[in-house]
């Protein structure tokens, strides 16, 4: 949802919210949600995951909200906390197929779920973007993380910089093994 001429800035929202005001902080999910989404849905490669990651996301911004710095802009702020809930939803994932592999599977121990696609996002007219979302989810964070925020959610590579608190050459630098990773993998270089 972008903003109109005349709408509160995010800022002013964050002093709302802090004031009291319900409302304000609903307008910030309302403005920032789709972009959270797509930052953890490409780093999670799940639909129902980043849904969990982003709901997270809001109520640890929610909670938190006394310490964000009203002289930086706010979507940098949720992204990194985006991409913190992502980090620790991934973490429990790989725990439980750890877990789904090493424990025995003899009737005594219910099985643990493994994260796979159903058989719906799997239809013909998504697997091309499946397969760009799951080659996305399985790069290296450290060239991941700065994909997402600039190429899928728009940040500046200042902005993606300031989130990831590196350079930006650093950034520009994780963009170009990014984009040159997923064309390999992807079969895209000739």
């Amino acid at each position: 949802m972008s903003r109109e001429p005349g709408d509160p800035s995010d800022n002013a929202l964050v002093a709302l919210s802090l004031a009291g005001q319900d409302r304000a902080f609903a307008e910030i999910v309302c403005r920032h949600r789709e972009a959270l989404y797509r930052i953890a849905v490409a780093s999670l490669g799940n639909a129902d995951d980043a849904l969990d990651a982003v709901q997270d996301s809001f109520v640890a911004a929610h909670t938190a909200l006394r310490r964000f710095d009203g002289t930086r802009p706010l979507r940098p702020w949720l992204a990194a906390i985006a991409l913190n809930r992502c980090r620790d939803l991934a973490r429990r994932r790989r725990v439980r197929r750890f877990l789904a592999f090493a424990l025995p599977m003899d009737g005594t121990v219910e099985s643990v779920a493994l994260d796979m696609p159903s058989a719906e996002t799997a239809a013909a007219d998504r697997e091309e973007l499946d397969r760009t979302v799951e080659a996305i989810a399985n790069l290296p964070a450290a060239l991941r993380e700065p994909l997402i925020l600039h190429a899928l959610t728009g940040l500046s590579q200042a902005e993606t910089a300031q989130t990831l608190k590196i350079s930006e050459k650093a950034v520009e630098t994780r963009l170009r093994r990014a984009r040159q990773e997923l064309r390999s993998i992807l079969g895209l270089l000739k």
